[in-house]
């Protein structure tokens, strides 16, 4: 089974770019992105809308409710059988989407079945978090494990859980350790799309401007009515908790969006990081190209090359 997978930094501008290659090659998209599998959380999320999609079925898009506590390996679960369903309607896949753990959980031999989670242990975790906070949380790690705890930034708090409980049980975090092994189930192509460095920055902040302006705090406001509690993992994403944060006058209006374009840039940077090491992705900088149609000329070249070569 071929698959292209269509990913880059938040905001690079994956979207679009998806939505058009799926047209040409009579594809459905699965979204690999960890923030827009919930239901209600849409702004915050850049989501994509059922206009946007422009009649491309899209899988994975409000998936669970944002108190599900969902894993790396129920992504992979459902994708898998995603995949399946988009075969049997004789239709192409593209994985598009920023979440690099998703894309791994495809891309490499990832048996989820004997791993050792502990939800009694992730309960604890959980609300140690909320009790003592990120950065209390964050030197744990680095007590039990420095070298997960230099890869993982403390805000990225199901990570941080999960590393501890994976410590806890006597191993390590290996995201990329040398025996992973490419996935046989799939013939997989990784296109990564990139900007020039401040240009990107640049859309990051607009469009945290324009999450705002499209009332970020009115969703915020209505997930907080809804019982959905800042406590949640999905409520702990950039965007969601800063907002929180300023509803409870602990941040100025200004204050959350900074932090959250910040924070926002800090992600980009760790993605681009993350996707540097898929040694088999093809590169493509949206801002070495003069028109888009020209870009998107190039990657149907690569994507139809893949499906004949």
């Amino acid at each position: 089974m071929k698959l292209v997978i269509l990913t880059g930094p938040t905001a690079v501008g994956k979207t679009s770019l998806s939505i058009d290659i799926a047209k040409e090659i009579n594809a459905s998209i699965i979204s690999a992105d960890s923030m827009q599998i919930y239901e209600y959380m849409d702004i915050g999320s850049a989501k994509i809308n059922k206009e946007e999609m422009q009649n491309i079925k899209h899988y994975m898009i409000d998936e669970v409710k944002p108190d599900f506590s969902f894993s790396v390996s129920e992504f992979q679960k459902r994708a898998k059988n995603y995949i399946k369903e988009i075969q049997n309607s004789n239709k192409n896949v593209i994985i598009t989407g920023g979440t690099g753990l998703y894309l791994n959980s495809l891309i490499y031999e990832m048996d989820f079945a004997n791993s050792n989670s502990n939800n009694h242990l992730r309960d604890k975790l959980q609300k140690e978090l909320y009790e003592k906070g990120i950065d209390y949380m964050h030197n744990k790690l680095r007590e039990l494990d420095p070298d997960s705890a230099n890869r993982i930034h403390k805000n990225n708090t199901k990570r941080v859980i999960r590393a501890i409980e994976v410590s806890l049980s006597g191993n390590k975090m290996n995201d990329f350790s040398n025996d992973l092994k490419l996935n046989k189930d799939y013939d997989i192509e990784i296109i990564i799309l990139d900007r020039d460095r401040q240009h990107l920055y640049q859309r990051i902040n607009e469009r945290v401007d324009k999450m705002f302006e499209s009332g970020l705090i009115d969703e915020v406001k209505k997930l907080l009515s809804m019982g959905y509690t800042k406590d949640l993992t999905s409520m702990q994403g950039i965007g969601y908790k800063e907002v929180i944060k300023y509803l409870e006058n602990e941040y100025s209006l200004q204050e959350a969006t900074e932090i959250i374009k910040r924070d926002s840039r800090r992600y980009a940077k760790r993605q681009l990081t993350w996707f540097r090491k898929y040694k088999e992705g093809k590169w493509f900088n949206l801002d070495e190209y003069k028109d888009y149609e020209t870009l998107k000329k190039d990657i149907l070249l690569c994507v139809n090359n893949f499906y004949y070569k």
